[in-house]
């Protein structure tokens, strides 16, 4: 007999081949697998990869966001501005205005740096501290409560996590003057306050640590300019505004034992402005003329002898040349080597004198 080729057909069958014995069919829907609708293993190992993927996403997230890597919005009201204390003065001048107008016009393009606080709060205290952009705070709150507008109630905000509070002045000094640079005044009052708060050991520790890039001449400058905090902090009006030059003759003349004296002048002047303030300590540190010489003396009286003038180098780098004029003796001190440490010195020396 003849072999049959079989062929997979599925019940029932209708038409000619409804004569084909049913042993010689190929019943598809009982011979095949049906698909199960879910396996309980597959369906336990594709949750168990859902669940890892977003536990990674999240730390992933979490990291940039403990990393200071991922901008934040953040409340306005919960960030405390003075976390730190802020090198920067509260001022009002033309840079702060633009600044304002280009958060107006386009938002705000650079973000703030803040740090994490205590995470449950007492009293009062905010989630955040302020470590950098305290203008660009400032001047969103200022927007805010000129417009209220929604847009002004946020700030974008990097979170950083300083291993030290040391570490968060330095990163506020840092940015602050790679953005736009302090005033010798504002460097020196950071410096004190951060000592003021036990932040560092020292005001030299606190220049050291917070200056270190800078040479060593200028931590010089800065701390002539402490002098002038300390006695001049609240006398001063525009103290950003002082000059450098005009800042190291003020320490001098402070050095001098004249402060109060300056101090008094500044209040009598009540200066409204920086150009006044620093037209008023000009008069302050304006040499004083020479004591006049006596009357002239009467043809009968024969002309007091005056010491002609000599000069002698009296120190390496110090030349001296002394004048007598009646009763008034004139020393000049002239060279490289003439510095107030000297002046000091020489001051000092002449208190010692008795008069004999």
């Amino acid at each position: 007999m003849a072999r049959r080729r079989l062929t997979p057909t599925a019940f029932p069958l209708s038409g000619p081949a409804a004569d084909v014995p049913r042993a010689e069919h190929f019943d598809l829907t009982m011979t095949l697998p049906r698909p199960a609708s879910s396996a309980p293993i597959a369906r336990v190992a594709a949750e168990a990869a859902s669940t890892a993927a977003l536990d990674e996403m999240a730390d992933t997230l979490r990291r940039a966001r403990d990393e200071g890597r991922l901008v934040l919005d953040l409340a306005l009201d919960a960030i405390a501005p003075d976390h730190l204390a802020r090198d920067r003065l509260p001022v009002e001048d033309e840079e702060m205005a633009a600044l304002r107008e280009s958060l107006r016009a386009h938002g705000q393009r650079t973000p703030i740096e803040v740090t994490p606080l205590d995470a449950t709060p007492r009293g009062g205290a905010l989630p955040y501290g302020l470590i950098s952009g305290w203008r660009r705070l400032t001047a969103l709150k200022a927007l805010r409560a000129e417009t209220g507008e929604a847009r002004f109630a946020t700030v974008q905000a990097l979170v950083r996590r300083p291993e030290t509070a040391q570490d968060a002045y330095v990163a506020m000094v840092e940015e602050n003057e790679i953005r736009l640079g302090l005033s010798q005044y504002e460097r020196a009052r950071v410096a004190a306050r951060a000592t003021e708060r036990g932040v560092f050991p020292s005001e030299k520790a606190a220049l050291l640590a917070l200056f270190s890039s800078a040479s060593r001449a200028k931590r010089s400058r800065i701390r002539g300019f402490l002098e002038i905090y300390h006695a001049l902090d609240g006398a001063l009006r525009f103290p950003t505004h002082l000059p450098e030059r005009l800042g190291l003759d003020l320490v001098e003349r402070l050095r001098a034992g004249k402060g109060p004296g300056i101090a008094a002048a500044l209040a009598a002047a009540d200066p409204k402005d920086p150009e006044a303030e620093l037209a008023t300590l000009a008069a302050c540190l304006a040499p004083k003329p020479l004591d006049a010489p006596p009357p002239d003396l009467t043809p009968s009286e024969p002309e007091p002898a005056r010491v002609p003038d000599r000069g002698r180098a009296l120190l390496p780098g110090v030349d001296l040349r002394a004048e007598l004029r009646g009763h008034a003796l004139i020393l000049r001190l002239t060279g490289d080597g003439v510095t107030p440490q000297l002046c000091d010195r020489i001051l000092a020396l002449l208190a010692t004198l008795d008069g004999a």
